[in-house]
């Protein structure tokens, strides 16, 4: 929890559509969660459930209907979007740092705000989990990621 990763403005969303909200992830800024992340947390709508890790974490993943990833900072990669992906989970994500390579129409929604998020969260339905699934089998397995850094090397190397 802390300001760049967006539990606030997640919270908004949550609160905006009528939607349960659940947050996972270490407290890093002990002081942004207890004034903008804590007085929502309800254990019903809003839930924060710590860290989790293994099989717990796919699970969680796995049975979200859509991830909100709406950072406030240029993330250089994002890993948890590709884990969601993974689970043929949909991302919403604000529009920075590395997720408009992350990210196509076929496997979520790229967004300006929290407020576009909003209307997003009502058209993630139509994007296909399978389609997720398979995006990051293409993208970002470890067969293709070896292919990739191949192609790389030939290509310095000529």
């Amino acid at each position: 929890m802390h300001p760049d990763k967006g539990a606030a403005e997640a919270i908004h969303v949550a609160l905006a559509t009528g939607r349960r909200l659940d947050l996972y992830g270490i407290v890093q800024d002990q002081g942004y969660f207890d004034r903008e992340v804590l007085p929502h947390v309800d254990g019903e709508r809003i839930r924060y459930l710590g860290p989790v890790g293994g099989e717990q974490r796919l699970r969680a993943l796995g049975k979200a209907r859509a991830l909100l990833h709406l950072i406030n900072f240029d993330e250089p990669f994002g890993l948890s979007v590709i884990e969601a992906m993974a689970c043929g989970t949909p991302v919403i994500a604000i529009g920075r740092g590395s997720m408009p390579e992350l990210i196509t129409p076929e496997t979520g929604i790229l967004v300006k705000s929290a407020g576009e998020a909003i209307t997003a969260l009502g058209e993630i339905d139509g994007i296909a989990r399978a389609a997720c699934r398979h995006h990051v089998e293409a993208h970002f397995s470890v067969e293709a990621m070896a292919d990739k850094y191949i192609a790389l090397y030939e290509r310095v190397l000529s």
